[in-house]
């Protein structure tokens, strides 16, 4: 049986690596391949990588916009996908079982890695989030896994996902040696991040002002996105962001008596599939529905309910995890079209979703990912 097993894996990393063959560098020129991450640190990699470890699940997603059997290519993962998104985890794992069989090493957390499983399974990269590599946790992960051999790199879809996106999946593709789809999939990302930018220079100064409320909980309150990750979203749509003068640029918590100062014109909700961590439940496998009811429910709270622009219905939501995934200019192009109307009433986020799933992804994004109360 075990036999088997590495036969048909073996037989599925040569097909894949068959659909994903290089076109702007020759595979036989390039290793080893020195390569600069997100970071900025300089790293050799040896040999085409067929064994690797994922400091975050969610870095799944990227690998399968690029490679046609991504989970071929993992040694180890960390769980916070499935945990935080267990329908992708499901989408996935119905396309691709041997990913039930996928050693855990870590959760994704602040808490670390597990170093004696990582060293175990004897990978030859790790790829690691922008948000584990500024902890000191992840830091003492990277230290040890270069120390025993395996390089590290470091991606950043994230802090600074407008610049960082597209230069990363381009990264990817070279040390994947899928130099073409990585290609393509960074100018499906630029042609529609600068068409917005584009469109909202010079138009910023009297744009409407918006609360990007990350995870709203009547208990705990709101947290605004600040000036980086998706909140940089709102300044590229030409909107002005609540939280820009008076807020660290990750954003932070914010009163009732702020907001109501504050007065936002356009109300953004962020949340996850089954309301993880607040009522507002949007994302993979969450029918469209069930993600208006209970973003109607989440801005009924007393903090919010006031503010002008829940009085008025100029309230949206969408999935926090856009965040952490090269699928963030879908976010961007839904943002604009909220923030703006006047400049980007014609953008077409669903339409960009249908064509990564026909163009890119090696498992199709169901569900919703966005949603509206004006509408």
């Amino acid at each position: 049986m075990t036999c088997l097993t590495i036969t048909r894996r073996g037989f599925l990393a040569a097909a894949s690596a068959t659909l994903c063959a290089p076109a702007l560098l020759k595979a036989e020129t390039r290793w080893p391949l020195t390569v600069t991450d997100a970071v900025g640190r300089t790293v050799t990699i040896p040999k085409k990588p067929k064994s690797i470890i994922l400091g975050t699940g969610f870095n799944l997603v990227a690998l399968s916009l690029i490679h046609p059997d991504p989970v071929s290519l993992l040694a180890g993962w960390a769980t916070d996908m499935k945990t935080d998104n267990p329908f992708i985890y499901d989408a996935f794992r119905g396309k691709f079982p041997t990913l039930n069989e996928v050693p855990l090493v870590s959760n994704g957390l602040a808490d670390g890695m597990n170093f004696e499983a990582a060293l175990s399974l004897e990978a030859d990269l790790a790829v690691m989030g922008m948000w584990q590599a500024e902890g000191e946790q992840g830091k003492r992960a990277i230290d040890y896994l270069q120390l025993t051999g395996v390089p590290v790199i470091v991606v950043d879809f994230n802090v600074d996902p407008l610049k960082s996106t597209a230069r990363d999946i381009r990264l990817l593709g070279r040390i994947l040696e899928c130099d073409q789809q990585a290609e393509d999939y960074a100018q499906f990302f630029e042609k529609r991040v600068q068409r917005i930018r584009a469109g909202a220079t010079g138009k910023a100064e009297d744009g409407p002002l918006v609360l990007m409320d990350a995870f709203p909980s009547p208990t705990r309150g709101s947290w605004a996105y600040g000036q980086t990750s998706l909140g940089e979203l709102i300044a590229l749509a030409g909107g002005r962001n609540i939280a820009d003068k008076n807020l660290p640029p990750q954003g932070g918590p914010v009163t009732a008596e702020y907001l109501i100062a504050a007065e936002p014109d356009v109300y953004i909700a962020t949340g996850s599939p089954g309301g993880t961590y607040t009522a507002f439940s949007i994302g993979p496998g969450v029918d469209p529905a069930e993600a208006r009811r209970s973003l109607e429910e989440t801005v009924k709270a007393p903090t919010l309910a006031p503010l002008k622009a829940v009085r008025e219905g100029n309230v949206h939501g969408m999935w926090n995890f856009f965040n952490a995934v090269p699928l963030n200019v879908l976010a961007a192009e839904a943002v604009a079209s909220w923030v703006r109307p006047d400049l980007f009433g014609d953008l077409d986020p669903t339409g960009s979703l249908a064509e990564i799933n026909e163009r890119f992804a090696a498992v199709p994004f169901e569900g919703a990912y966005w949603t509206s109360l004006t509408g």
